[in-house]
């Protein structure tokens, strides 16, 4: 009698042990197979950590086929004498991005609007996704206006329109009696962005900006003026009020909304390794590897911050580290400025701000 229950007990704990067993395999076999079956893996895969390889397929356009780079971004034009910081290709880990596809991108937004909303950074992205467009529908109409501060490229064929609006901190700048002022927390020029179907906004570049490149004479918060504050805090401010923008009025079911990051700039050699050199002149190659020595400013951990409160789906274009990394990228005396300046803020167009659209597209597939 106990011998029999004492078999029982122990085929009971038996067949347990095997379900167990079978059922970790099932898991496993699973999680592989979804791996492996995944074509777009976006899903489980993080397009902004990975290294940029050597690819002589790009870039993604030749930039004499795109007459609508301005002067700052138009490095070739300027005479940019070396070309191999055109052909590198940015490989996530563990996956690959789908390759843009410049018809098929007007294909899904026809009919539709795209507003990059910013600074130069966005302009710099807007050209780049204007370019990335017209080259692959070389034949289409189009037409280029501008209304304000707002730039509008519409392809016409497609009734697709790809617009930037110049708002350099989001929030408004007004003129009072007082001066001009820097309200962080009015988001009038929003009524821009009401109705557009893809919005990708940034701001940052313009928030340590002093003396005559200031616009601004004082700051307002609440019904306080400042002469000056801590701008990492009046960032902040900014972008709450402008999250709140984006929590009043966007429509998730008809809206798409992303926030391109902080881009950066390569003015001090220490950063990279490099102690001694004093910008990005002469930079022929990316740094190897996914890590940047100097690590990532602190800006960015308080846009992440905001972002998180923010009840509406916002996507963050994470492309900071990526593009530290392309300490080669810049126009640096190839850019407006010729030899008298040095832009080590802007990208060269082809170049750095095409991988930011080429993962934008992804996002979007």
């Amino acid at each position: 009698m106990i011998r029999n229950v004492g078999l029982r007990i122990g085929w009971t704990f038996f067949t347990l042990f095997i379900c167990i067993l079978i059922s970790l395999l099932v898991l496993l076999l699973h999680h592989t197979s979804a791996a492996n079956a995944q074509p777009y893996p976006h899903k489980t895969c993080n397009f902004f950590r990975g290294s940029w390889i050597k690819d002589e397929t790009y870039p993604l356009y030749n930039s004499t086929h795109c007459p609508f780079i301005e002067h700052e971004f138009n490095c070739q034009g300027k005479g940019r004498p070396d070309k191999a910081y055109l052909n590198y290709r940015w490989k996530p880990h563990g996956c690959s991005l789908t390759r843009f596809d410049g018809r098929a991108f007007l294909k899904k937004f026809k009919g539709k609007s795209i507003m990059f909303v910013g600074d130069s950074l966005s302009r710099n992205q807007w050209q780049s996704l204007v370019c990335l467009l017209y080259t692959s529908e070389p034949k289409a109409n189009y037409n280029a206006t501008r209304v304000g501060d707002v730039s509008i490229f519409t392809f016409l064929d497609f009734g697709v329109k790809v617009m930037l609006d110049r708002s350099v901190y989001l929030v408004d700048v007004v003129r009072e009696e007082k001066g001009r002022i820097l309200k962080l927390d009015s988001t009038e020029g929003g009524k821009l962005w009401k109705g557009i179907d893809m919005l990708i906004f940034n701001t940052w570049h313009w928030w340590n900006r002093r003396g005559v490149a200031q616009p601004w004479d004082y700051i307002k918060t609440g019904e306080k003026y400042y002469k000056d504050m801590d701008r990492m805090v009046a960032f902040e401010k900014a972008l709450h009020a402008w999250a709140k923008w984006i929590d009043t009025n966007i429509d998730p079911s008809k809206q798409l909304v992303f926030f391109q990051g902080i881009s950066p700039s390569h003015y001090n050699g220490t950063d990279w390794n490099q102690p001694g050199v004093k910008s990005c002149s002469g930079q022929r190659r990316p740094l190897s590897g996914s890590i940047y020595p100097a690590g990532l400013p602190p800006a960015l951990g308080v846009q992440k911050n905001v972002l998180r409160t923010i009840k509406k789906p916002v996507t963050l274009l994470d492309v900071t580290n990526l593009s530290l990394l392309r300490k080669d990228g810049h126009p640096s005396i190839y850019g407006m400025g010729g030899r008298t300046g040095m832009d080590c803020s802007h990208w060269c167009l082809a170049g750095v701000p095409d991988t930011w659209n080429e993962i934008l597209y992804n996002l979007i597939l």
